[in-house]
């Protein structure tokens, strides 16, 4: 069932992934991007931690996909595209993307953190997680209908701004 639930998840986050960077409309993207978050929740929940699922969706499902959305909703399109043509362009960003994974990854296993040992017991995360789940989730429900009641209107204005800007075009 697990197994299940995992493909499913995985399925969801990449598809929503590649459709945030293929879609045309900005909008559409960023409203995949809040997919894609949504499914890096999911796979905490499957993770047996509702702490940090509850604050990927608050925090980058709500606040970060949300101001995103803000940002593309606010900004002329004009300003933001100048579509250049250049192939050099993108293998040296691949180039770039490689040399630099290479680098950190070298960096990272170098650097001895997996040696690293403490005298301090574990943090029980699951009893973190239940404290914040029993005494904050009234904040939590209120913060997540505020940020979509903010998604939705800000959608509606997107739209009716485009409506009046076609109906001047025909006068």
């Amino acid at each position: 069932m697990v197994d299940a639930m995992f493909l499913g998840i995985a399925v969801l986050t990449i598809v929503s992934a590649i459709a945030a960077l293929e879609m045309r409309s900005l909008i559409y993207g960023g409203i995949a991007l809040m997919g894609t978050l949504g499914g890096i929740a999911g796979f905490f929940i499957l993770l047996d931690s509702p702490f940090v699922a509850l604050f990927q969706i608050a925090v980058y499902v709500g606040s970060i996909a949300v101001l995103i959305l803000f940002t593309i909703m606010l900004v002329k399109k004009e300003l933001i595209f100048h579509k250049k043509e250049d192939s050099r362009r993108r293998y040296a960003g691949i180039g770039l993307m490689l040399t630099i994974m290479i680098s950190m990854g070298a960096l990272i296993f170098d650097s001895g953190i997996s040696s690293i040992t403490t005298d301090e017991p574990a943090v029980d995360y699951r009893l973190i997680g239940e404290d914040f789940l029993t005494y904050y989730w009234p904040a939590l429900i209120a913060m997540a209908l505020v940020l979509s009641g903010a998604i939705t209107g800000a959608m509606v204005l997107a739209r009716r701004q485009d409506d009046v800007k076609d109906e001047q075009r025909t006068d």
